[in-house]
């Protein structure tokens, strides 16, 4: 038995010195082998950071506009007040925004003490007729006894002077009488125009006095926008020009220049300009609007309006050349329209550009260009 696991023991050792063996021949091959069979890596191709999509600026013709701010006022606005004195108002027949026409009766006086006084009037008138028709009398007989020396030349002068005296009091109670009538035409307040009445002061049973204002009138209900322009621009405004105005609740409506203000005030060096405006009913007098004058149509070179990237306070467009590379381009950019900007200066107008993911890429990027975007967006 000793023998035996003797042998085994042998046998064993002898295994394991030729695994090691082995072991060793192995890793000197792998080290003496040829580079020319060790696994090379690939070379990685670059990649596009995005997926673009480009468009060519457009170039079209853009309205020239100039904004302005200013007031909603009354074309002309008339007072209506009293021309006589001492009365009290006994109907006063329109309220503030009511529409009345040129002649309407629009509030009333009482009339009692003007009837009285015109029939006073017309009692004086009455009794001078009678006078002069003695004095008329007189005066005739004058005459005649004038050729035979009846009467002294003092007192037939007299008689004369009496009847000239007659017909001029007649005169005056006659004009007297007219004025008592033209004064009881007063105790009716006339509108002096179509329009709308903007102010009421008339109170009824007032006793007012001759002059007093009793109520405002928007003359043909004419609205006109009073805009301030500068100095400056004011040599681009004609009269007849076309204005685009738009209201504190965003509506907006057309307007035409009217007048041009003959002078600039000294202080603030601006001008008004005076435009018609459409009526409407949320056109109201003492509005404050903003408006566009259009003074024409200019070329513009314009790109849209997500090509425009801001950074740092520039703006900036990527251009994209035939390699798909990115090149960062600063531009100037002028008016907007619509969802286009106005390129003054620094873009080629045939140069490709970016417009979607613009913001997303910096200079010297590697995009992949989609289908080129065919300028969805209306260019003019």
């Amino acid at each position: 038995m000793a023998a035996k696991f003797q042998a085994v023991k042998i046998n064993r050792k002898l295994i394991f010195a030729a695994v090691i063996a082995l072991a060793t021949v192995g890793a000197t091959s792998a080290f003496m082998a040829p580079k020319s069979q060790e696994t090379q890596p690939e070379a990685v191709a670059a990649k596009p950071a995005l997926y673009v999509s480009t468009a060519k600026p457009a170039l079209a013709a853009w309205p020239v506009k100039l904004v302005a701010n200013g007031d909603i006022a009354p074309w002309q606005e008339a007072i209506v007040g009293a021309e006589i004195d001492g009365l009290r108002l006994s109907a006063v027949n329109v309220n503030v925004g009511d529409w009345v026409r040129k002649g309407q009766v629009i509030a009333e006086f009482a009339k009692d003490t003007m009837y009285q006084s015109l029939a006073e009037q017309g009692a004086m008138v009455v009794e001078a007729e009678a006078v002069l028709a003695e004095a008329k009398a007189n005066a005739v007989r004058a005459r005649f006894l004038q050729k035979s020396g009846a009467l002294p030349a003092q007192q037939i002068n007299q008689l004369l002077i009496a009847e000239r005296t007659a017909e001029a009091k007649l005169s005056a109670a006659k004009a007297r009488r007219a004025s008592s009538q033209l004064q009881l035409g007063y105790t009716h307040v006339l509108a002096p125009d179509d329009g709308v009445i903007s102010a009421r002061v008339a109170t009824l049973g007032a006793v007012v006095s001759s002059g007093d204002e009793l109520f405002r009138l928007i003359r043909k209900n004419r609205l006109e926008w009073r805009a301030e322009v500068t100095a400056a621009d004011l040599a681009n405004i004609k009269t007849g020009g076309e204005v685009i105005i738009t209201l504190p609740d965003r509506e907006q409506i057309k307007g035409t220049v009217r007048m041009v203000a003959p002078t600039v005030d000294p202080k603030t060096r601006n001008a008004l300009v005076y435009v018609d405006v459409n009526s409407t009913p949320q056109v109201k007098a003492g509005m404050f609007a903003s408006g566009e004058f259009l003074l024409g149509t200019t070329d513009a070179l314009s790109v849209p309006q997500q090509a425009v990237v801001i950074r740092d306070g520039f703006s900036y467009v990527f251009a994209v050349d035939s390699s798909n590379r990115i090149s960062q381009v600063k531009v100037q950019v002028g008016r907007r329209r619509s969802n286009r900007i106005e390129i003054l200066d620094g873009l080629p107008g045939d140069t490709d550009i970016v417009v979607s993911g613009a913001g997303f890429l910096t200079d010297g990027d590697l995009v992949s260009v989609q289908a080129e975007s065919a300028n969805t967006s209306n260019p003019g």
